[in-house]
């Protein structure tokens, strides 16, 4: 269990040391083809990045929840539920995170805020209603294990470098198709001539290996936050028999999003064309496998 843990946070960090080298090549190969050199083009992508994670980081939950529909829980409307997010909150040694409801008959949840104190977890109104008490249990430790291991951060940072990893090749081909590279003549024109095929290929390229990459992150997180969640319930089946039933369930999520969709504990998009392609989930089946293995 412990060990499944740990190769994710390995793995995860890697991905992010790609990503920030991906994101850097573009602020680079930026700075060169404008002419205000790679220093002030490795600066314009940090400013980008960081204006994207100063938003994100501080209100990602309120445009999330607001997105979703959600409303806060009463405890007179779902006692098991609050009682279930205090006990396994205690387990954690977390401060218990606050509990929203989505009136949604697709049964599924997630959980997001920037940090434990400001943690959220999210059920909807069918996963209430077909789920037993241990397997609510283990969906409410899964998502408390993503508050945990800081998953919401770890993903929101993919999501945001991701998206300027886009605004730097969109800012390139906009330079390159329409206002030409304004770079000086220090190194000849076989250096521009190296440069301008460089912008083209990470235009094309640096889009698709972002999204890639964060999805990549996504699925690892989702794979940590199950075998932590194990660990918090100390039943592992109870997770695994949770998430046999969301294998079956064909009803996608009315109010998901693909800006939300990484957050859920299955992909919310049942049977919606390409989805399964680029989905943010790991399969449920190789999931279900590690659970019981465990």
């Amino acid at each position: 269990m412990f060990d499944a843990i740990y190769s994710n946070q390995r793995k995860s960090f890697f991905l992010i040391f790609f990503f920030v080298l991906l994101l850097l090549a573009c602020g680079y190969v930026f700075g060169e083809m404008s002419g205000v050199g790679y220093q002030m083009g490795a600066l314009i992508a940090f400013i980008i990045s960081s204006a994207s994670v100063f938003t994100s980081y501080y209100y990602s939950d309120k445009i999330i929840l607001g997105l979703s529909g959600a409303r806060p829980l009463r405890k007179r409307d779902y006692p098991h539920l609050f009682h279930t997010v205090e006990g396994l909150a205690l387990a954690a040694g977390l401060p218990p995170p606050r509990v929203y409801i989505i009136n949604d008959m697709s049964p599924n949840a997630f959980a997001t805020g920037r940090n434990p104190e400001h943690g959220v977890i999210a059920i909807t109104t069918g996963l209430l209603a077909k789920l037993n008490r241990v397997e609510l249990e283990g969906v409410v430790a899964h998502e408390m294990a993503h508050i945990k291991n800081y998953d919401i951060l770890v993903g929101s940072l993919a999501a945001v470098l991701c998206g300027a990893v886009v605004i730097m090749s969109d800012i390139m081909r906009r330079m390159m198709f329409y206002g030409g590279s304004r770079r000086s003549s220090r190194g000849g024109g076989q250096v521009q001539v190296v440069l301008m095929i460089a912008g083209l290929v990470l235009m094309i390229l640096a889009p698709i290996a972002a999204q890639f990459i964060r999805l990549a992150i996504s699925r690892k997180r989702e794979y940590m936050a199950d075998a932590t969640g194990a660990a918090l319930t100390r039943y592992p089946p109870g997770l695994a028999s949770a998430l046999k039933k969301l294998a079956d369930e064909k009803t996608p999520v009315v109010k998901a999003s693909q800006a939300t969709a990484h957050l859920f504990t299955v992909n919310p998009f049942k049977g919606k064309g390409l989805s399964k392609l680029f989905s943010t989930h790991p399969p449920l089946q190789a999931r279900i496998t590690a659970l019981e293995a465990m």
